[in-house]
């Protein structure tokens, strides 16, 4: 993985800026950024946050 912050809250406003500027998906984020989706998705799970295919971001 590329240097993204570690912090579960600063890691989803990192997430949600890449998703709205740069991805189109979160498949595509991970694919590129060599982020395992499971672990991503885990971390913000763990704080309440979940991911919406729809919205593409993280809430």
């Amino acid at each position: 993985m590329q240097d993204i912050p570690q912090d579960a809250m600063m890691l989803m406003s990192f997430v949600n800026m890449k998703l709205r500027d740069e991805y189109p998906s979160l498949d595509e984020l991970c694919a590129s950024m060599d982020i395992d989706r499971r672990w991503l998705e885990g971390k913000l799970a763990a704080v309440g946050f979940e991911y919406s295919e729809e919205n593409n971001k993280f809430w």
